[in-house]
């Protein structure tokens, strides 16, 4: 009985020793993440991006095309309503497209490096080769990786879990959590193709735009000026809501809120007709930042972004970069005083 109890116990420890040999180590797949991202010429992707604000969530799809070594194409689309809006990098620079206000701008940038990006694939190994302290684990299917992010205003989305599929390493869910780890955005990837093909002019900017706009369902002439008026959530110490102004502007209608206290700043929204479209970008002294549900452009003492038919701007002297990001990324929360 003992020998047979022995020979038992030896069997299961080479079972458990042989699973251990086939299972790959953190630094295993670290070291084969870098190897693929060396290799990496292309890829096309399609993902559903959901985005918690408060009690709701806003759903994009989200397409994503990458060619060596820096043309990005990321299109996001609202999943309930006919907008979209367009990150483009080539030789020229990096655009951020509207198509349905007609709206281009060109940044001197060097995005998407600076930062990161839940849907690119390369930042998400960038973020776990960069994080000495990152947590990883393994399922039947999946790698699973727990990073810091590399966020400008990181101290809002400090952490993300990055689910890789074992066959292939590429990615299969993303969710970036704020500090008491409840997931904000989460990224499901339900298409990746690595080493895809392009047409010659797939991340030329005119071209994208013309494409972009020829998909867009058929306007009412002029448009509805309404604007549905929108407040920041976030709080900050000893600043109020002192001031609401709305006049008519020439082409539409504009709100401008202002707020007093410790910290000070002003938020103007206009909805305006869209513009006649034009060849030539404004450029935008700035830097590219994502608020989630849109792409803004961040200053030291200002940041503007456009979505749903609506422009923004916060201006302020006092406000830091973080706390511009923070207070523009609230707006498109609940609009509650």
């Amino acid at each position: 009985m003992r020998n047979k109890f022995l020979l038992l116990i030896t069997g299961l420890m080479v079972i458990f020793l042989l699973a251990a040999c086939g299972s790959k180590s953190q630094g295993d797949v670290v070291k084969e993440l870098k190897s693929k991202q060396d290799d990496l010429s292309s890829y096309k992707v399609n993902a559903k991006m959901t985005l918690k604000m408060g009690t709701d969530s806003q759903v994009y799809n989200v397409e994503i095309w990458h060619k060596d070594p820096t043309f990005y194409r990321v299109n996001l689309k609202n999943a309930e309503k006919d907008q979209s809006q367009m990150i483009l990098r080539n030789n020229e620079g990096v655009f951020v497209l509207t198509p349905a206000l007609n709206k281009s701008f060109r940044f001197q940038s060097d995005w998407p490096q600076n930062s990161s990006q839940a849907y690119l694939y390369e930042s998400l190994i960038k973020d776990i080769v960069a994080d000495k302290e990152a947590k990883f684990s393994s399922t039947k299917e999946y790698y699973i990786f727990e990073t810091k992010t590399r966020y400008q205003n990181n101290s809002m989305l400090p952490i993300q879990e990055i689910k890789l599929n074992k066959s292939d390493l590429s990615p299969a869910v993303v969710k970036v959590m704020d500090p008491d780890r409840n997931a904000l955005v989460t990224v499901e990837f339900s298409k990746v193709k690595f080493n895809a093909d392009f047409d010659k002019d797939a991340f030329d900017m005119k071209k994208n735009m013309t494409r972009a706009q020829l998909n867009l369902p058929a306007m009412a002439e002029g448009g509805d000026q309404a604007i549905t008026v929108k407040y920041p959530t976030a709080e900050l110490e000893g600043t109020k809501l002192i001031g609401e102004k709305t006049v008519k502007i020439e082409d539409g209608t504009r709100v401008i809120l202002t707020f007093d206290g410790k910290k000070s700043y002003t938020l103007v929204q206009e909805k305006v007709t869209a513009k006649t479209a034009t060849t030539t970008p404004t450029n935008v002294e700035g830097d590219i930042v994502d608020l989630g549900v849109t792409i803004g452009a961040l200053s030291d003492h200002s940041i503007s972004w456009s979505h749903d038919g609506v422009d923004y701007m916060i201006a302020s002297e006092n406000l830091t970069r973080d706390e511009l990001v923070e207070v523009a990324t609230s707006v498109q929360g609940d609009p509650v005083k």
